[in-house]
């Protein structure tokens, strides 16, 4: 759920800190969003959700995003 991912970004950025740049601030929420859950159940689920959070980043952050494909 959005909530649960939510949480999840509060979490990582609360255990960051600050960030220098804004690529470190994404790549911190990137690395949030892929991580596999605990349990080892929703580690699809967690890839999948991956995409629509970088097209709303692409969204927020226009001309300032790049894409890559690897």
């Amino acid at each position: 759920s959005f909530e649960s991912l939510n949480a999840r970004y509060r979490r990582a950025v609360r255990a960051r800190g600050h960030f220098p740049t804004e690529q470190a601030a994404l790549k911190c929420l990137y690395l949030a969003t892929r991580s596999p859950d605990p349990t080892g159940k929703g580690k699809a689920r967690w890839s999948m959700r991956w995409k629509p959070a970088l097209n709303a980043f692409a969204i927020t952050f226009e001309g300032r995003i790049v894409a890559s494909n690897t």
